[in-house]
């Protein structure tokens, strides 16, 4: 399709993005009330209730069947209760000075450490093997199983001299069958073709680290999901050429769980997709924004490209290979073309207790936007 046919699809995609929701939502995931999007506190429930309750406002279609989501069960290593830790007698602040390894297992009481090479100490109290390894970022994450000792993970930063002894309360419990779920819903399209557009993001994070610290992921990847939010809003007032599918997935955070699961029991033909965007850190964008499999599907990549430089969206847009990071992966080794999009410089809080909606700039939110609307409408 010719550019100039394109840039008309820019123009009534720019007057229809909705900052304001969008931080919106932004505010309400990273709610204390949701903890972290996670596998305590009920947060991942409740997220997903949230996100079901604002696609129904805007009428549009259940995926599976009825039903709006799509169950699947996996096993989670979860932080519930007790997850305190004093080092040399001082009390440490989770999240700050430490995590606690997400494969963890519970230990409890006192113990002195022996260094085992440079970043590495270990211990042992009455019941439990220690092992407490040093760090120069405190990055959290997600696991589906349980080691046979407590790992805790100290920020270098903030420690203000060698560890020598530890004492610890730290509950885990693995919860072998815990249900996640993906939610979907479409818009019919114009065309009358059977075939698919997908946009995609995940609405999962962390979740938390015992009683009170948790993992807020605004830009992963509550900007994302907003993002999806707005686009469906969007294309209610502006129906699509093809018919538009919207998938959250969950389990993202504990290894791309979600959309393995949909690609396995998808309620279409795969084949029937045309293209297919996945969104996730869409927050910032001060140098631009990265395309995942740009540099795989060339021509997708200079349309994209040529949309930028006419209207002067982003800074640049930049390609790479295909890549394991994120929920497009699955449907790039099905054979679906498709773009992982992510927003590039600015806030460097990741899977930490930084990334929260205050800070998150939003920079080039409305121009991804734009550019995303602009680019679908080529197909």
């Amino acid at each position: 399709m010719r550019l100039s046919i394109l840039l008309i699809f820019l123009s009534l995609a720019g007057a229809a993005q909705d900052s304001v929701y969008a931080r919106r939502c932004i505010h309400q995931l990273t709610d204390r009330s949701f903890f972290g999007r996670g596998y305590v506190k009920n947060g991942l429930p409740k997220a997903c209730k949230f996100i079901v309750a604002e696609i129904k406002k805007s009428k549009v279609l259940p995926l599976f069947g009825d039903q709006y989501t799509q169950t699947f069960i996996h096993p989670v290593n979860t932080f519930p209760g007790a997850c305190e830790v004093k080092l040399n007698g001082k009390k440490l602040k989770p999240g700050i000075d430490y995590i606690v390894s997400p494969s963890s297992a519970p230990a409890q009481g006192k113990c002195g450490l022996i260094k085992t090479d440079s970043i590495h100490f270990a211990g042992r109290t009455k019941r439990n093997s220690i092992i407490v390894t040093l760090r120069n970022k405190l990055t959290f994450s997600v696991s589906g199983e349980m080691n046979d000792f407590c790992g805790i993970e100290l920020n270098k930063k903030t420690l203000t001299a060698a560890p020598e002894q530890i004492e610890l309360a730290i509950k885990s419990r693995l919860v072998p069958n815990f249900e996640s779920r993906n939610i979907g819903c479409f818009i019919n399209g114009t065309a009358g073709s059977d075939s698919l557009l997908v946009f995609s993001a995940h609405y999962d994070h962390l979740g938390g680290m015992g009683k009170k610290t948790f993992f807020p992921g605004a830009n992963d990847n509550a900007s994302g999901t907003s993002m999806l939010l707005d686009l469906i809003r969007f294309y209610t007032t502006h129906p699509p050429r093809y018919k538009t599918v919207f998938l959250f997935f969950a389990g993202e955070e504990a290894g791309l769980l979600g959309s393995s699961f949909f690609v396995k029991n998808s309620p279409f033909d795969l084949k029937k997709i045309k293209f297919l965007i996945n969104l996730d850190l869409l927050g910032t964008g001060n140098d631009g924004v990265m395309v995942v499999n740009g540099a795989l599907l060339e021509k997708e990549f200079n349309i994209l490209t040529a949309i930028n430089t006419e209207k002067g969206l982003v800074k640049e847009v930049k390609k790479r290979g295909k890549a394991a990071n994120s929920d497009h992966y699955w449907f790039s080794e099905a054979g679906v073309p498709c773009f992982f999009i992510y927003t590039l410089g600015g806030v460097t809080a990741y899977h930490d207790v930084m990334d929260i909606e205050k800070t998150l700039p939003l920079t080039d939110y409305p121009d991804v936007f734009k550019l995303l609307t602009a680019f679908v409408s080529a197909f």
